[in-house]
């Protein structure tokens, strides 16, 4: 093939004409650099290929990692890895257990994204993202995404996602407005985790999580700095009461001071607070966790206690007065999960005492009829959003919009051990959901979230605008 009859096949010669055309035009500086970015974006992105390969999470355990190729440029995401099934291990050997099952389920997803997943997007527009994700779960059918597992698919949804922010030449949050419906302005505030207990640390405090809230910051950097100063004058403090054997930290990166006493954990964060001279501008929240020791009908505050005294085995009416007493007690403005994955019943009545936020995390699941129930039966007020228990971008935004419906609050969430993946603070943005919950400022897979929203915050200017005190209401 001669060079003319090239030109003439690929109609190159018109193609350059108008390249050069548009740099006279835009009186490029560098005619060169312009006429390449013009030819580059004259020409679709097509999807060309998805590989995946396992990588460790936060806690060291295997997880997924995608990098989705197009013909331009190479898009890496990563979720951290699923739960192990329930069951599947017991005694000295279910650490082993877990892990031998987790490293299984990853190199089942990476042959199965290598192989089904990569056969059936190549091809197609990674500005498509309804598309693609419904190729993804068309793959994979099962219940809760049982065959590929939601974090798999989770992580080629993301780099399909980028892959399509990328193509638009829009900043990833912006590209997740746009499939939202919504203008991306709004910066969540944190629920910046600050002490461990539950399964999360080994201390005696049964609740798993207690956050602070900046919601008196002026803006995201300021709720950091907020923050970062609280948690580090609550270490100064543990270190001063019980010395520097309490300073350790649990999996979330919150202190875990060998304390059992749910009140003299909120007053150590209040000290904290009061130290930092932050009295009235950080609010407290609580991830109970409480289906980890649920025991029938019944909440055994006392289950990692080898000497339990009986006390503090308490009826779902007894945890009702012991949250009421909490609220009255201290700026307590949110509740995680305060009772059993399915009593329904009980998390009603305390939804209906209007105390505080209550969010459904095992109660809801991220799934869609859980939550259809929930806003139906008045059972929380909102939602923790765990992208992976949804499987795509496109299903965490419907769940969010569902959310948003009800006039719910919305927390974009972390997983415990997740990766370096700063997605979650991207959707938190382009979703306008008010919260994230990002675990402490601390580690590296937290701080990730967080330096990504500083970053977004930046970008955004005088456009920006912090949740503040709108925090659950944000609706932009």
């Amino acid at each position: 093939m001669s060079v003319q009859e090239y030109l003439e096949k690929h109609m190159l010669s018109r193609k350059i004409e108008e390249a050069v055309n548009a740099a006279v035009r835009a009186k490029a500086p560098d005619p060169v650099l312009f006429i390449a970015g013009h030819m580059r974006r004259a020409a679709p992105a097509v999807i060309t290929r998805v590989r995946a390969r396992q990588i460790l999470d936060g806690h060291g355990l295997p997880a997924v990692e995608v990098e989705l190729h197009t013909n331009k440029a190479v898009h890496r995401a990563s979720a951290a890895g699923a739960a192990a099934p329930e069951g599947a291990a017991a005694g000295a050997a279910r650490d082993a257990e877990r892990r031998r099952i987790l490293a299984k389920a990853v190199a089942e997803a990476v042959l199965v994204i290598n192989d089904k997943v990569s056969e059936a997007l190549v091809g197609m527009d990674p500005q498509q993202q309804a598309q693609i994700d419904q190729a993804i779960m068309d793959l994979d059918k099962a219940y809760h995404k049982a065959e590929l597992g939601a974090n798999a698919m989770l992580a080629v949804s993301i780099a399909a996602c980028k892959a399509g922010a990328a193509e638009k030449e829009v900043p990833l949050y912006k590209h997740i407005a746009d499939l939202v419906g919504k203008s991306a302005s709004t910066l969540p505030v944190p629920a910046i985790t600050v002490i461990n207990g539950g399964k999360h640390a080994g201390n005696g405090l049964p609740i798993q999580e207690i956050m602070i809230l900046p919601v008196g910051s002026k803006n995201f950097e300021e709720a950091m700095q907020m923050g970062s100063e609280t948690y580090h004058h609550l270490k100064d403090i543990i270190l001063e009461k019980y010395g520097s054997d309490s300073c350790n930290i649990g999996d979330d990166g919150g202190f875990a001071p060998n304390i059992s006493s749910i009140s003299e954990s909120l007053d150590l964060v209040i000290a904290a607070i009061e130290r930092a001279g932050y009295n009235g501008r950080i609010k407290l929240a609580i991830d109970v966790a409480a289906t980890d020791f649920c025991v029938g009908k019944k909440y055994d505050l006392e289950f990692k206690s080898p000497k339990k005294s009986g006390q503090n085995f308490k009826t779902a009416d007894d945890m009702i007065e012991m949250y009421s007493q909490l609220c009255s007690e201290y700026p307590l403005v949110s509740i995680e999960q305060p009772f059993d994955k399915e009593d329904w019943e009980h998390s009603k009545k305390l939804t209906t005492l209007e105390l505080c936020q209550v969010v459904g995390d095992d109660l809801l699941m991220s799934d869609p009829e859980r939550i259809k129930r929930a806003v139906n039966e008045y059972t929380c007020n909102a939602l923790v959003l765990k992208a992976n228990q949804v499987g795509t971008v496109t299903e965490a935004i419907e769940v969010v919009k569902q959310a948003k419906d009800a006039h719910w609050g919305v927390m974009v969430s972390h997983r415990s051990g997740d990766t370096d993946d700063s997605f979650i603070a991207d959707l938190a943005v382009g979703a306008s959901a008010g919260q994230i919950k990002a675990g402490a400022p601390c580690r590296g897979e937290c701080l990730t979230k967080y330096n990504q929203l500083l970053r977004i915050e930046e970008e955004l200017g005088s456009e920006g605008v912090y949740a503040g005190e709108n925090w659950r209401t944000s609706t932009s």
